[in-house]
């Protein structure tokens, strides 16, 4: 394949790769899943009841693995067994996905609720009429994005993987990065901002979740709308990297033509630049914001 085809297919499969991680953040955060699920789950015991949806069907690793490898499989099925186009069959297996995991969402916060009833944490059914179809439609974008970047790899980059490996790998990719880069914007900033800024959580305020929004009652709409400004477009451009970057180095340094070192060489100076540009940003952050609870703890000690 020509380079400048090749690079083509990479951008289309990075922009892709950016839609699939903001979205699916932004699932998460209606849904309260992940690392910020734990705090949700324990808020009722700690006599803190909450309307957060809070689902939780597993980690997003396995969540997101799940729906791509089905979404994925059922495409595979429609091109192969009735012959559609990859575009429909790619759609179709995404909303079979969404739907599965929709399934899935309502039954897992019906049980968590009902489970918590001697903690007086009510079932509150317009919560779940509203949130599901959300939670849904961000599922159907990520589970879509993920299939396009599978596709685009397996049949016109010739990866020799078959679509549902594809899509398996890089739902827990896409869920990992969700995990790691937009839970700390949501979980540690959104739940908890009537602490002090870097205070961190003491076990005294576990579960103690921030459950009163700009107007009523704070639920999934409210993380979502916070963590659409920040947390979801982080994510969706480190999804976009890893995916795009990953890709790039092989494409232009082909192992094929003896440039195997020179990729590797290449994906080395790529991971110490990000490094030193990720000490930059959070060394330009504490300037900016001021130093951290632990910074004034020992400003006041020496004092």
């Amino acid at each position: 394949m020509e380079p400048l085809i090749g690079m083509g297919v990479l951008a289309l499969m990075g922009v892709a790769a950016t839609i699939a991680g903001a979205s699916e953040d932004l699932e998460s955060d209606v849904g309260s899943q992940s690392n910020p699920n734990s705090q949700v789950q324990l808020a009722p015991q700690m006599m803190f009841p909450h309307r957060i949806y809070n689902k939780a069907v597993s980690g997003e690793p396995p969540s997101n693995a799940l729906m791509s490898a089905i979404g994925a499989t059922c495409a595979v099925v429609f091109m192969d067994v009735f012959s559609l186009s990859p575009l429909f069959a790619l759609v179709l297996g995404a909303f079979i996905a969404a739907c599965i995991h929709g399934t899935f969402a309502i039954t897992s916060v019906m049980g968590r609720s009902a489970s918590q009833q001697r903690f007086k944490q009510p079932v509150y059914m317009d919560i779940i009429r509203s949130h599901t179809p959300v939670i849904m439609g961000y599922a159907f974008i990520t589970t879509f994005c993920i299939l396009v970047i599978s596709y685009l790899l397996n049949v016109v980059l010739g990866h020799p993987f078959p679509l549902p490996l594809l899509a398996f790998i890089w739902g827990i990719t896409v869920g990992a990065i969700g995990s790691s880069t937009g839970d700390v914007h949501y979980g540690a900033e959104r739940e908890f901002q009537q602490f002090e800024f870097g205070a961190g959580l003491n076990a005294s305020n576990s579960g103690n979740i921030v459950r009163k929004a700009e107007s009523g009652l704070r639920n999934g709409y409210d993380n979502s709308w916070f963590c659409a400004k920040f947390g979801g477009p982080v994510t969706g451009i480190a999804f976009g990297m890893t995916v795009f970057l990953g890709n790039w180095i092989t494409t232009v340094f082909d192992p094929v033509r003896g440039l195997g070192w020179l990729s590797v060489v290449a994906g080395a100076l790529i991971v110490l630049i990000l490094i030193i540009w990720n000490r930059k940003i959070e060394v330009t952050a504490r300037k900016a914001f001021g130093p951290y609870k632990e910074d004034k703890v020992e400003e006041e000690a020496t004092a």
